[in-house]
């Protein structure tokens, strides 16, 4: 059976995920890869609802604690349901956010303990994580300026998203093999000729790999 790919794409909030997203899975369909695309929250039937409380800005007090466990829920669900038998039949799933963004939101930003995130995610993961990670850099400021409607999570100010994004970049220093910084603060194509070019690279080096083992 062949091998399925796991991409995830991470940033603060309009970061730019979502259209690097769309190129690459057109990239590799033109390449011959089956390709799906899929998201945190939101990834399951299930996700879907806890995605809605979770972006309601009627619910601004919602306890840390809480915000946590619903988005771990969500991402027990996408695991099981989405990501597992998408890799088992071979295909490249690209994920809009994973395990870092706990790390990075609710470690980083709420100040839950990275520690312990870290090990409930390797409980509702099941230890699976991304061949390799994207990460979107863009600052604070700009992402907010490029803000129109304001759930929840983007009413947060920008004291909230700079702890974030200097949690993304912590993340990428001690996974540095699996994640990619990009800036994203360039035009689309001159950000996606990046993504391209590091994708092309790691295809390349698992190709090369697989036949010198046959």
């Amino acid at each position: 059976m062949k091998k399925g790919l796991f991409i995830s794409f991470e940033g603060i909030d309009k970061s730019g995920k979502s259209t690097q997203i769309s190129l690459l899975a057109d990239y590799l369909k033109r390449r011959g890869y089956e390709v799906l695309t899929t998201c945190e929250p939101g990834g399951t039937e299930l996700g879907k609802i806890i995605k809605e409380v979770l972006l309601s800005p009627s619910l601004d007090g919602m306890s840390r604690i809480s915000e946590l466990f619903l988005y771990l829920a969500d991402r027990r669900e996408h695991v099981e349901k989405v990501i597992k038998p998408a890799l088992r039949g071979g295909k490249v799933v690209i994920s809009d956010r994973f395990v870092d963004a706990s790390v990075a939101y609710q470690g980083y930003g709420r100040g839950i303990s990275i520690s312990w995130i870290e090990d409930l995610n390797k409980i509702v993961t099941g230890g699976i994580l991304p061949d390799i990670t994207f990460l979107l850099d863009i600052s604070p400021s700009l992402a907010k300026e490029r803000s129109e409607k304001k759930d929840r999570m983007e009413r947060e100010d920008t004291k909230f998203y700079e702890k974030v994004r200097q949690g993304y970049l912590e993340i990428a220093k001690s996974f540095p093999d699996r994640i990619r910084i990009i800036k994203a603060t360039r035009g689309v194509w001159e950000i996606f000729s990046e993504v391209k070019k590091e994708i092309s690279k790691y295809l390349d080096k698992g190709q090369k790999e697989c036949r010198s083992k046959t």
